[in-house]
């Protein structure tokens, strides 16, 4: 995709997606690092309903570790992996109370420390919780930023990097939004509506469809 048309996309997707927000259901940092481990291969609809029980009692890290993993594993069970998250969800919450005074870190960096955080969900907890500028490649992302043409890459890292030449920084954390809202509503893995797209003509998937 030439530069002329990475422009022109985003203008199309910031238009379509002008009002497109996070779809996690939070009202802390920590509620939001929690729904994002536990949004991993599981849909936002799914978390929302298991953190709407989890978050009554344990909205807090140092709530949360009073549980046992048996305990939190039967609470997050429908969202899959649920051991390993479980897992995750604790050992994180004892990294923020011992190594961060019970406070979610507010940098890339420092959320990386945390046990079962990687790039992606402090990305995301970074941008959406404290505003920072990044751009988190779940898997949305990385279809949309391929088929568009925006990122070319066969990581996320590799997308992540793309993504950041093309999209000016201050956009980062809305074009986060609008390839991932892209990627649910047409942009789909499976069977992608291309007759229904607003970026078909700029689109390297859909051309080569042709």
């Amino acid at each position: 995709m030439k530069t002329m048309d990475k422009k022109a996309a985003l203008l199309a997707l910031a238009e379509v997606y002008k009002d497109a927000k996070p779809a996690l259901k939070y009202s802390s940092p920590y509620e939001l690092l929690i729904a994002v481990i536990l949004s991993a291969q599981c849909t936002d609809e799914r978390v929302n309903k298991v953190t709407a029980e989890l978050f009554k009692k344990y909205s807090t890290p140092e709530k949360m570790i009073t549980l046992s993993a048996q305990e939190l594993e039967r609470y997050i069970f429908s969202c899959g992996f649920y051991r390993d998250k479980a897992r995750h969800i604790l050992d994180a919450s004892r990294d923020i109370l011992e190594k961060f005074s019970g406070e979610v870190p507010r940098t890339v960096e420092e959320l990386m420390q945390l046990a079962g955080v990687g790039k992606k969900t402090a990305n995301v907890v970074y941008s959406v919780a404290f505003g920072g500028a990044a751009i988190a490649v779940d898997t949305h992302v990385f279809r949309v930023s391929n088929r568009l043409g925006l990122a070319k890459g066969d990581t996320p890292l590799k997308v992540e990097a793309g993504l950041q030449k093309a999209i000016p920084k201050e956009d980062w954390s809305k074009a986060h939004h609008w390839l991932i809202w892209h990627g649910r509503k047409i942009c789909h893995s499976q069977k992608p509506a291309c007759g229904e797209c607003p970026l078909a003509a700029l689109c390297d998937f859909c051309k080569k469809k042709k």
